[in-house]
């Protein structure tokens, strides 16, 4: 292919974690040719057999990596100036963990567009950790999207609140059925706990409060404790104790934070307490939320 004055690339990064800091995408794309579906796209069918069989790239000569999927939301973007490539790409449907966007403009024809980006951009094209592509064109202007999806926000996979408490209970009477160190305290086995409801609303409603006002403590905002939280879910107790944690992606993971710490380890091997309640609330909405979790155990009177 012969370079024209009129053919240059623009590379533009977005590859990073999602929710990382990045570099704004200044690239204006109006009146957009779109691929019908089901058609296959020429440039990243081009892409794909470079993939396939690299040749040199710069001073090196890569192995084949495997071939992009072309993912209908990576295509036919309308970007302008100064927008992040990650927030185009989550509102067009596609959760990205890294993304790269590489703009070719003078070239007719995928073939060289491709000639075009290798020249010096055959490492971006190369990356293995890409998985799908999309093509946007406008005229003679392309843009190649390379994309890796993110896996699901780690709170998009925790349990409903129904099975939470269960599980954190199972967990909780595993740990009891053995001898136990809680910092330089030994404990026995013990009985395991039972299954309380209004212990179980008193630690939903500390975990809601905790989320809600985005704070992390056993005394609420409104001065209360776990003795008055109980005594208002309907829990008439002789004994009352409390865990909390925040951050842990799984019933599992907040159980055995507790018991790597001795004063929460204490109160779950605690053979005083004979039933319990638990739950957890996401702060601040699904995706970008943090998890409170709360464990409410107590004796009956």
């Amino acid at each position: 292919m012969e370079t024209k004055s009129t053919l240059y690339l623009q590379l533009h990064h977005a590859a990073r974690p999602y929710g990382a800091p990045g570099l704004a995408l200044a690239v204006a794309l109006l009146a957009a040719s779109p691929v019908l579906a089901g058609q296959r796209d020429p440039l990243i069918d081009a892409v794909n057999a470079y993939r396939a069989a690299p040749g040199r790239c710069g001073e090196r000569v890569p192995a084949p990596v495997a071939p992009l999927a072309a993912h209908p939301a990576l295509a036919d973007l309308n970007i302008g100036a100064g927008v992040f490539l990650d927030q185009v790409l989550e509102r067009a449907g596609y959760p990205v963990a890294q993304a790269d966007a590489i703009s070719v403009s003078g070239a007719g024809e995928a073939r060289s567009v491709l000639a075009a980006m290798l020249v010096t951009h055959c490492a971006a094209l190369l990356n293995p950790q890409f998985t799908a592509a999309g093509v946007t064109r406008t005229g003679d202007t392309w843009m190649l999207v390379l994309a890796q999806s993110a896996p699901p926000a780690p709170v998009r996979m925790l349990p409903d609140a129904h099975s939470a408490g269960p599980a954190i209970l199972a967990a909780v009477n595993a740990a009891r059925a053995a001898p136990r160190t809680c910092g330089k305290q030994q404990f026995d086995a013990a009985a395991p706990l039972a299954w309380n409801n209004a212990l179980a609303q008193a630690a939903f409603s500390h975990s809601s409060d905790m989320a809600e006002q985005r704070y992390f403590s056993h005394q609420g905002k409104d001065g209360r404790q776990v003795a008055q939280r109980a005594t208002q879910a309907g829990y008439g107790w002789r004994l009352i104790g409390e865990n909390i944690a925040a951050g842990q992606d799984s019933a599992a993971d907040a159980v055995a934070g507790w018991l790597d710490s001795p004063g929460h380890c204490v109160n779950i091997m605690n053979p005083g307490f004979t039933e319990m309640g638990a739950a957890f609330a996401i702060s601040g909405g699904e995706r970008a939320g943090r998890v409170y979790w709360t464990q409410a155990l107590g004796a009956p009177r």
